[in-house]
This record gives C-alpha cells, structure tokens and sequence, in this order.
C-alpha cells in the first residue's frame, strides 16, 4: 500500500485546522496501510504519527508507510496526552461521520487546550478515485466471486433453502482465498424476491420462480459486488417482462455512464426504461454505489444526489424491480470504473436469463 500521507496533508491545506485526525480504519488504510482493527492517525503539516496497541506492533512495523509509529500501553486516547502528539496544535479537524461522540469526548477532556473542528467527508474524493492497482484488487475480488456463482448456479435445484444456498456462497468464497464476505448473501426465491434487500430464509426453492443472488467477498482489503438472477425452470410472462425491462435498463446505463455525469443523470437513464415498462414504481432504490476499501463507498448513484461522479471511480450499475403483487424480484449488477471517456466494467459474468 502507498504512503498517501501528502494527499491527506492536502486537504489539510483547505480547512481551518492545525491538524487532522483520522479514525476511519478504512481511511487510514488508504492513507498509510495498516489493515488492522485499532488505530489512530495525526497528520499535521510537517510530521504524522500512527498510533495502535501492543497487539500490533510488528503488524504496523510491516505495513505502515509515512507516519511514525507509536505503540500505546494503556488505550490510544491516554497514549496521545502522555506523548503530547498533539502538543503543536490549537485546531484539530476529526472525522465527524466516523468518530462517536463519547470518543470525542474522550479527546476533548484529555486534550483541552484543543479546539476540535468536526469535519464529514473528509477523503471522500480522494478515495473515491482509485488508483490502477486498487482497481486490480477490485477486479481479482471480483474474479472469485463471479467463480462462485458459477458454480452456485450448478448445484442449485428444487428442495433446497434459500439459507442453504447462502451458506454454500460464503464457504466457496472463502475457500476460493476471500478474506471474508462483504455482506451476507442475498438469495432471495419467488415473492421474496421482491425484497432488495431480502435475507436467506428456510423457504425452498421452487419450479418456475426467479432466484435473486447477490453476494460480494473482500480479497487484500477491496470489495467485490455482483447480482445476477436466474430462473429455476421457466418462469412467468410477468417475471420475464420484468427481466426483460431490467436488463435493458441496465445496458442504457452502461452505454451512458462516465465521469463528469451527475449522478441523478445516470440514475434517470435506467429509470426512464423502466418508466417506459410501466415498472419504474418497483425500482425502490439507486442505481448504485461506490465501493472499493468499503463495500459502499462514495459517490452514490442515485435520482436524489446531484454531485458528479469522479473520473476513477468504482461503482455499481444495478437497476431492479420489486412486485410483492406478482411475487417476483429482479436485480443486475456489474462494476464499472468511471473514466472522462467512458468506463471499463470489471463484471464478466453473462447477463441474459439462465434457466436452471
């Protein structure tokens, strides 16, 4: 991982701050890449500091890049005050969106010649755009799980649960070298399909419906994030009419997305098909999501957030239809990386309707 700390130290140039503090584990991985599970960075003009406990002191020793490392004996909070790191400063900006307020108490009372100044988002651009070699760990997380799909696909059938066939996705992930699981599995069958965000029930699979499956695993540090749904035997006119109009609204949004769009502008893209379909009030939600270190990330891609979208970013393409009436669901999902000119998309795996 590279030693981020000039761009960190840039945005320290825009605020009315002495200092940044950060607390976003996922942040400070991106920043100077320690990936364990405590730890707390200082960035201030000239010099950074790192700060984690005893459990890691050779883990940071091999992974941290710019900052020096402090080991904190009692919590980091106590390790900062004792060692004065925070000595030259007056005005400290925090992660406001990540830091609870009982830490930033914590800080306030063990430091209180500070003024802390609560800043959101404060990387958010700056990770947004990822780097050539983070989109290869994006793709090669994304490897593994259009692998497990495939053979997903294969043993599914009749009689098994829902909850069975979300076990089998995290133990091939796993044992297919995922770190773990970016979110449990969705894998929703017939009516429950029209739950996005359904998860595994003891419901068994049955002839003629639709299966929605979306599943992502983490590998070295970034996300992957896929959705396909399938059909086990063939399933209704109306269920293959709402696949039908999903694909299509998500090849529209596909030939349309490129940096410098505003997000509403390619949300609406796949919306207006699904209008067109007389099925854009089962679209429920976005159009998408960044993701990379986190499985959701910043920029959202949604009808209701006007902000462009950064040349480099990761994010999903997965329009859907949701019809409790009709009891079916239907979600298609790839990553694309934005680009000035266009995008690469990082999904491989088929879209057209399987029947199982």
């Amino acid at each position: 991982m590279p030693n981020r700390i000039p761009r960190v130290r840039d945005r320290l140039s825009e605020m009315e701050a002495d200092a940044l503090c950060l607390t976003s584990l996922p942040n400070i991985r991106w920043a100077c890449g320690f990936t364990g599970s405590n730890g707390l960075l200082i960035v201030g003009p000239t010099s950074s500091h790192f700060v984690t406990d005893g459990r890691y002191t050779e883990q940071a020793k091999d992974e941290v890049q710019g900052p020096q490392v402090t080991i904190a004996e009692e919590g980091l909070t106590e390790c900062i005050a004792q060692t004065d790191l925070l000595a030259p400063y007056d005005r400290v900006a925090f992660q406001a969106d990540d830091l609870t307020v009982a830490r930033r108490d914590a800080l306030a009372d063990a430091h209180q010649a500070v003024k802390w100044v609560p800043e959101t988002s404060l990387l958010t651009a700056q990770v947004a755009s990822k780097a050539p070699s983070e989109v290869d760990k994006i793709r090669a997380a994304q490897r593994i799980t259009e692998s497990v799909f495939d053979e997903i696909v294969g043993v599914m059938e009749p009689g098994m649960t829902e909850r069975e066939v979300g076990a089998e996705i995290v133990y091939r992930h796993l044992k297919k070298g995922a770190d773990s699981m970016a979110f449990d599995p969705i894998v929703a069958s017939g009516p429950n399909g029209a739950r996005p965000h359904a998860r595994p029930t003891d419901r068994t699979l049955r002839e003629g419906e639709l299966i929605v499956l979306d599943m992502g695993c983490f590998h070295n540090g970034y996300a992957s994030d896929m959705t396909r749904t399938v059909a086990l035997g063939e399933p209704s006119t109306a269920a293959r009419k709402g696949y039908e109009a999903v694909l299509e609204a998500q090849t529209a949004a596909l030939h349309a997305a490129k940096a410098g769009m505003k997000s509403n502008e390619l949300d609406e893209v796949a919306r207006a098909v699904l209008r067109s379909a007389d099925l854009e009030e089962y679209f429920s939600h976005g159009l998408g999501h960044g993701l990379g270190l986190e499985v959701h990330e910043w920029p959202r891609v949604s009808h209701t957030s006007e902000e462009e979208l950064p040349d480099g970013a990761c994010v999903t393409i997965e329009p859907g239809v949701y019809d409790p009436e009709k009891g079916y669901g239907v979600r298609i999902e790839d990553i694309v990386v934005l680009h000035n000119d266009g995008h690469d998309n990082l999904t491989e795996t088929p879209k057209e309707l399987r029947i199982l």
